[in-house]
This record gives C-alpha cells, sequence and structure tokens, in this order.
C-alpha cells in the first residue's frame, strides 16, 4: 500500500499556553478555558499527582514530581507560556526554582504561577494592603503572606476556611467565599482583596465584589489568566485578548 500525499502546516493557533494542574485540582482548567475561549489560543494541561491534603510534606513531594509532570506537555509545541496552577505550592517551592523546573522539560518562552502573577496583578491595580482570603489551614498560607510581605505588599488582614481536604476546596460555595471576603473588607485597612487558590470557584464573583467592596479583587486564576496573556503578546502581531474579569481586565 502506498503512501498517500499530504502537507504539513504550522501549530494550532496563533499561541500555545500550557497548564501544569494539581490532580485534584477542579477548577482551575474550567477557568481558564473560558478566559481563553478565542480560537487562535491552543491551551494544552498537564497533571502532577499530589496529596489529597495539601500540606508543607504534600508540596514538597509534588516539587519532585514537576518535572515529570511538564515533561508529559505535547512536545511538538513551542509554548509561549506555561504556567504552574498551585498558589500555595508556589510559595513553598519558590517561583525561580518553579520556572527552572518547568523550562528544563519543555519548549516555552516564559513560565508564569500563580503566585508570581498575583504580586504582578495587585501591583497593577495599585494595591498595597490586600487582605488575603485562602481555604487552607495557617501553614500552608505562611509562605504566601512571606512572598506578598518580600514583594513590597503589607497583608492587612488574612482570612481562612481552615480546609485541609483539597476535594472539598472546589466545593466551596461561591456564596460562601463572597461572604468571606466581605467580612474581611469590613475589618478595615485593606485597599484589595486576593482570593487565593487555583481550586477555589472565583471568576463569576469578581466583579460583584468589586462592585459591593468598591476595591479591587484579584483571584489566582484570574490573575495567572491575565499574566500568561501579557507574557504571551506575540511581537509585532495584534494582541489576543483574553477574557479576564473585573477591573484587572481592564489594565490590558
Amino acid at each position: 500500500m502506498s503512501a498517500f500525499p499530504y502537507h504539513l502546516t504550522g501549530p494550532i493557533g496563533a499561541r500555545s499556553l500550557g497548564l501544569v494542574v494539581l490532580r485534584v485540582d477542579e477548577t482551575v482548567e474550567q477557568d481558564f478555558r473560558r478566559m481563553f475561549a478565542d480560537a487562535q489560543t491552543a491551551l494544552y494541561v498537564s497533571r502532577v499527582p499530589s496529596g489529597d491534603d495539601l500540606t508543607p510534606d504534600t508540596i514538597a513531594t509534588m516539587e519532585q514530581r514537576l518535572p515529570q509532570a511538564a515533561a508529559l506537555l505535547p512536545p511538538g509545541a513551542d509554548f509561549d507560556v506555561i504556567g504552574y496552577a498551585c498558589t500555595s505550592g508556589t510559595a513553598q517551592i519558590g517561583a525561580d526554582r518553579v520556572a527552572r523546573l518547568i523550562a528544563g522539560q519543555a519548549r516555552c518562552r516564559a513560565v508564569s504561577d500563580p503566585l508570581s502573577a498575583s504580586i504582578a496583578a495587585l501591583r497593577a491595580l495599585g494595591v498595597t494592603r490586600p487582605g488575603i482570603v485562602s481555604p487552607y489551614v495557617p501553614q500552608v498560607v505562611a509562605p504566601i503572606l512571606s512572598a506578598f510581605a518580600a514583594a513590597g505588599l503589607k497583608v492587612a488582614q488574612t482570612l481562612s476556611f481552615g480546609e485541609r481536604v483539597e476535594a472539598r476546596v472546589a466545593r466551596i460555595a461561591p456564596e460562601s467565599i463572597c461572604e468571606a471576603a466581605t467580612d474581611l473588607a469590613a475589618r478595615g485597612g485593606l485597599d484589595g482583596v486576593f482570593l487565593s487558590c487555583t481550586n477555589l470557584r472565583t471568576l463569576d464573583i469578581i466583579e460583584r465584589l468589586e462592585a459591593d467592596l468598591g476595591i479591587p479583587v484579584v483571584s489566582s486564576n484570574q490573575a495567572l489568566a491575565w499574566h500568561m496573556d501579557r507574557l504571551s503578546a506575540p511581537t509585532g502581531r495584534a494582541r489576543i485578548p483574553a477574557r479576564i474579569p473585573g477591573r484587572l481586565g481592564a489594565t490590558g
């Protein structure tokens, strides 16, 4: 049997984005497919093994497995940006190390993560005294507070749901997140709210909270998508806009 002749094309879409997602995360991939819904963006997702509970120990184990997860992204793709979708994991592992682990296994022009992205987003919105809502226990939140302090952000207030079981985080009702953010803002002393964790379902409440509270609201998934969108802006070509909700989406 003779082979039928065919032609090869270029890559799918005008830009390629990669995402390394925790095995237990049910939210970030759904959010990204909504924010990058255009036909010109190709989004590829890999999963990294992670514990049923997010703890410093399970994060340390995930660090060892991160290169393998990045290597499972399509080897033929030339990625504009790859994102590691774990805020707390980045805070403990370190953004620079995350970038090295991913870039060593996949071809990409840039690496992002929710922690670096959220710091950049808060700065872009002029927030200097954020309040933080987190689903996790204090020992998981602590490295995020340290990273914010190192970046010159003075965390005014924190509020946690005290959840240990990661599978339950995606089940936390958006209404409960709204109530927590409202309670946090009522304590005063803050000029923005950060909703931390890629597994929290925050995308549909950001604009509502900004209208109710009168201050910027940034979430892990929103900030990561915004940051990857900016990093992947093609040189010399029309920008492909992402659908970023809230005030952050208006920053360009």
